[in-house]
């Protein structure tokens, strides 16, 4: 059985997604990378800080690096009015 805090988390992350958008295969990265992280911050075994904003610093830091490695150019893409970064 789901806990009603896991749906609670999930829903709350799902709701900063629509902040991040879409897009190529690293935009979509990042929202992936985001999302784990995300949920992993507001779980009882945390090891993310609980804060979206930081959160997506350190998603974007994850996603560059790996587009670095792929020599492909990366410019994330979120509302910068939802995430003070």
């Amino acid at each position: 059985m789901i806990s009603l805090k896991l749906i609670e988390m999930r829903k709350q992350t799902k709701e900063e997604l629509e902040h991040i958008e879409k897009g190529d295969l690293y935009q979509n990265m990042l929202r992936q990378v985001y999302f784990d992280m995300r949920m992993n911050s507001m779980g009882k075994s945390r090891k993310n800080p609980d804060d979206k904003n930081e959160i997506l610093k350190i998603s974007i830091k994850i996603v560059k690096e790996w587009a670095k490695k792929d020599k492909a150019e990366f410019k994330p893409e979120f509302d910068k009015r939802f995430f003070k970064i």
